[in-house]
Order: structure tokens, then C-alpha cells, then sequence
């Protein structure tokens, strides 16, 4: 069977771990193009790629199928690009963004017969950014959406689908619509929640100083995801806007019959809402990978002695375990506390609660 080569165009955190996968198919050759020349260097030198070329015009030119791995600003660009190239054959297109329609409706301005394109999504990130944070595992068990796009055909999906094997993750096909109003639901929105909670806070805390301090805990929790890149997500919500807008109206509507429930001291169906929340929300599923990052934690009693922590974390260094956080739930004088310890994988969890009871810690996993 004859090499495809395939051109990754941005090796960033998404880029740089579907660089890593694509390098495992035996019948592929990668390219990779970054616009920072330090990232190609190193995108090289650690063998993401098998070549490194210093511009997009080049890379597009010698590749049979270009992987756009830019941000939705940067793949439209790049996109209105591509059409005004001279092309001595045909090209397969496909872009990574957590937003379709804005990519696929530039795509679909292609006046260039040698250009399809298929729309790519794997829903999985990690909470850092660059090349350096790239894994290979990072898309395991993750959808990956696909959304047909100008010329393509289902061959070229399934050649996509072939050759990202190696990413372990669930394949979907949907249109530009339903990937947006999802996506839109599930990460985009709960994007602006978190930041709004963040800013309400920030406000309180003008009027109880010591608010900053409460807002350690859950509140951290439950607002992590404020703390994504701005730049980034500003262009996806404004990207994204025909789905955040409605979004935004039917959140305004839900807190106002909220507010009815609490002001009516309406206890039957405040109850029947939290309830419902509930149910769904424990339903949720545990094992696939979802829009928005999720930690694997681990929760360890330790006691209030100097060295408890520093002996966890080293038992955890000699077994070559990755921590990506750690917290100190409950630590007062005299009585055991908690560590809650979080990972990036699966693996590395079960592999710190094993290691752990073995050298006899009290070790509790939340599924």
C-alpha cells in the first residue's frame, strides 16, 4: 500500500496529539507546520512528525490530506488560502475546531475543483496548551465528530476514520447544525456559566473580602473551566453565537422559574427540580471522554505529621505515576485528613489506588 502523507498544520495541544497517533499507521508519512519555529523544531526532534516545512503553502503542496489543527479563525484563513492555490492534484481537507458552520460555510466557497472538505471534531482537551502537553492517549474513548462538507464523499470519511484508528475514539457523523447546538449545550455554554459565576463572585468579594477564600472547595470545582484560555474561547463563543444566543435566552428563562420556585417558597417543585437534576445528572456516563476535560481523582486519608504528604507523592514518583493536581481537602491538628489526588488517565487512577493500598493507605476512588 502506497504512504498517504498528510500535513498537520498547527501542532499545538490537539495538533501535536493527532501528529502522535498518525505516526503510528504504518502507511503514513506527516508533515507538520507551526507558525512559532521553535514548535516545529521541537515537533520534529521528538518525532511527532516525520518532516517539518516552514510555511502552509509548501505543506499543502506536498500532502495528499490536510489536517487544519488552527483555531476557527486560523482554519477559515487558511481555508480561503487554499483556493487560491495551484494544485497539481487533489487534496483532502479536515480541521479539528469545536466549531462547523462558520469552517464548512468558507469551505464551501471553494471555486477550486481539486478541494473537499470534511469537518473534524475530537471532543477531548486537557487543561494545558501547546505541544508539549500533546499525548497520544488524549483522544481515547473521546467522540470524534465528522461533518460532511463540499465534494466529499463517504469514502473520504471512512478514510479519515481509518487512518485516526489509533486514536481509540468513538466515531459520529452529524451536520454543521447539530454539531454546534450540541457542542454548543455540552461545552460552549457551560464555558460562559463558569465565567459568570467566577465574576459574581469577584464582585461579592468586594462587599466580604473573605468570599475569596470561601470560594476555595466546590466553588473551584465546579468553576475550573473558567480558567481555559480567553483568547481561544472568546473566538469560539463568538464563532458559535446562532447557538450561544438562544442558549442564553433559555438560561435567563430557567434562572427566572427558579427564582419563582425560591421566592414562592415553592418546596414540592424545588424539590421535583433538584430532584430531576440529579437523575440526570448521575446518569451521565463515566467512561467515555466528554467536551469539557475531566480529572480522575483519587481521595487518600493521611495523618497530620510532618512528611505525610512528600511520602505519597514519592511513592507515586517511584511507581512513575503523573499527578496533574493535588488538594488538601481536611488537614487539622491531631486527626486524619484528606488528600484528593487527580490524574489525567484512567489508567494512572486505578494505577495510584493500587500502589497506595498496597503500601497500606486508606484509598477511596469517585466514580
Amino acid at each position: 500500500m502506497m504512504n498517504t502523507t498528510i500535513l498537520v498544520s498547527g501542532l499545538g495541544l490537539i495538533g501535536g496529539s493527532i501528529a502522535l497517533n498518525l505516526m503510528k499507521h504504518p502507511n503514513v508519512h506527516v508533515i507538520g507546520y507551526d507558525q512559532n519555529q521553535d514548535t516545529r523544531n521541537y515537533a520534529y526532534h521528538n518525532r511527532f512528525i516525520h518532516q517539518a516545512v516552514d510555511s502552509f503553502n509548501k505543506g499543502v503542496q506536498l500532502a495528499d490530506i490536510v489536517m487544519l489543527a488552527m483555531p476557527v479563525q486560523g482554519c477559515i484563513q487558511a481555508i480561503q488560502e487554499m483556493n487560491e492555490m495551484q494544485l497539481d492534484r487533489a487534496k483532502l481537507v479536515t480541521d479539528v475546531a469545536s466549531v462547523k458552520k462558520p469552517i464548512l460555510d468558507a469551505a464551501a466557497q471553494w471555486t477550486n475543483e481539486q478541494l473537499r472538505f470534511v469537518g473534524g471534531h475530537p471532543m477531548a482537551g486537557s487543561h494545558k496548551q501547546g505541544i508539549i502537553a500533546a499525548k497520544a492517549h488524549l483522544f481515547e474513548n473521546a467522540y470524534y465528530l465528522f461533518v460532511p462538507g463540499i465534494r466529499s464523499t463517504e469514502q473520504d470519511v471512512s478514510q479519515l476514520q481509518h487512518l485516526l484508528r489509533e486514536t481509540k475514539s468513538h466515531y459520529v457523523t452529524v451536520d454543521k447544525r447539530e454539531h454546534d447546538q450540541m457542542t454548543g449545550v455540552i461545552s460552549h455554554f457551560p464555558h460562559l456559566i463558569a465565567s459568570s459565576l467566577v465574576h459574581q463572585a469577584k464582585k461579592w468579594q468586594r462587599v466580604y473580602p473573605f468570599t475569596h477564600e470561601l470560594a476555595a472547595g466546590g466553588f473551584r470545582d465546579i468553576t475550573r473551566i473558567a480558567s481555559s484560555h480567553p483568547k481561544m474561547w472568546n473566538d469560539i463563543l463568538i464563532q458559535n453565537k446562532e447557538s450561544i444566543i438562544p442558549l442564553l435566552n433559555d438560561w435567563i428563562q430557567e434562572m427566572n422559574e427558579l427564582k419563582q420556585f425560591v421566592e414562592g417558597n415553592n418546596h414540592e417543585q424545588l424539590h421535583q427540580y433538584l430532584k430531576e437534576a440529579k437523575v440526570f445528572r448521575d446518569d451521565l456516563p463515566t467512561k467515555n471522554k466528554g467536551a469539557i476535560p475531566a480529572f480522575y481523582d483519587v481521595f487518600v486519608d493521611i495523618k497530620d505529621q510532618p512528611g505525610a504528604l512528600s511520602e505519597v507523592t514519592h511513592i507515586l514518583a517511584m511507581a512513575n505515576i503523573s499527578i496533574v493536581n493535588i488538594r488538601i481537602l481536611e488537614v487539622r491538628e491531631g486527626i486524619t485528613g484528606a488528600l484528593r489526588l487527580s490524574f489525567q488517565t484512567e489508567a494512572d487512577k486505578n494505577q495510584c489506588q493500587y500502589v497506595l493500598k498496597r503500601s497500606g493507605y486508606d484509598v477511596m476512588i469517585q466514580e
